[in-house]
């Protein structure tokens, strides 16, 4: 049996560029709270989600939440 191994570190979300920019143009604050969302998603559509998701070096959930926030952008109207 082959035996596959996996990192245990997720990609890095720090912005790109220079650290001294980050300091002075992030936005001060408490993060706003995290609440989770559970979908269920045919077996297909998750192992390309997944899989894609691995050669972009993404996380799901990041990419769930950005397609998320075009569809419900911030005082829009739902269609």
């Amino acid at each position: 049996m082959k035996k596959v191994t996996f990192g245990g570190k997720r990609p890095s979300t720090a912005p790109a560029g220079n650290a001294d920019d980050w300091v002075h143009n992030r936005e001060v604050g408490e993060p706003e709270p995290m609440k989770r969302l559970t979908i269920d998603v045919p077996l297909s559509l998750h192992k390309r989600i997944k899989s894609q998701c691995a050669i972009e070096n993404l996380i799901m959930a990041d990419v769930v939440r950005e397609l998320l926030e075009k569809r419900f952008p911030p005082g829009g109207t739902l269609s």
